[in-house]
């Protein structure tokens, strides 16, 4: 039977796909575990992208599962996938390529280091579009954030040690073992694509799949958790 592992985003914890796991089939086994340095599950001595992803692999089942990630639950679902035996990668909302939000991260870093670190998190959340959710999801999303500047420069240590062309070169190889291995990839969001992102993603994906759920949010799988939980097993 297909198993699915559900990576939530940064700072929240596993809560965050209780609305989709409402609308699973209960017979479907789920590992949805708290990412290390989130809820009840202590950090690691680093934070970066292949310590999680080598720690993810202890959590998951015995089967391949369909690993789903939302936000940089979706980078840790891609790397995971491109290292380890899975059934299919469903990304939520997450870009690959660091963009505008590498240099963000970059230029934020003294302030991180810094006892005004909060504000960075604080104005990332606000472009989240949160209010465009329903209002009980809503809540779930403002009550669920537990950021510490630990936390976020330890997930963002990838971004801080290396430039836009080396993590574009590593996501590229990724995305090319994924492709070589015939793993199906799927990449929901809230709005079209950039045309150049998308050009990207089919050339090295020439299967890729893309499914656009209108509303705008960071959180599509929360706007629309029944379709996103049939989305997942398709």
């Amino acid at each position: 039977m297909t198993s699915l592992l559900l990576l939530h985003g940064l700072t929240f914890d596993h809560h965050q796909w209780d609305p989709v796991r409402h609308f699973l089939d209960p017979s479907v086994p789920v590992t949805a575990p708290d990412l290390p340095g989130h809820g009840a599950t202590p950090p690691l001595p680093t934070l970066d992208t292949a310590s999680v992803t080598a720690w993810l692999h202890t959590q998951a089942g015995p089967t391949p599962p369909v690993v789903v990630g939302h936000s940089l639950g979706g980078v840790l679902a891609t790397v995971y996938a491109a290292r380890h035996p899975v059934r299919a990668v469903v990304n939520i909302d997450q870009i690959l390529l660091p963009g505008p939000f590498g240099t963000l991260v970059r230029d934020a870093e003294p302030t991180l280091r810094g006892p005004a670190w909060r504000t960075i998190w604080d104005g990332l959340l606000a472009g989240m579009h949160i209010d465009r959710l329903p209002t009980d999801m809503q809540r779930l999303v403002r009550t669920g954030s537990h950021p510490s500047a630990a936390l976020l420069l330890g997930y963002w240590s990838e971004l801080l040690k290396h430039t836009d062309d080396e993590i574009a070169h590593q996501r590229a190889a990724d995305l090319t073992t994924i492709a070589s291995r015939g793993i199906p990839y799927h990449f929901i969001t809230s709005s079209e694509p950039p045309s150049p992102y998308l050009k990207w993603m089919t050339a090295l994906l020439p299967t890729l799949r893309v499914t656009v759920i209108p509303g705008g949010s960071h959180f599509p799988h929360l706007a629309t958790p029944e379709s996103v939980a049939e989305l997942l097993l398709t």
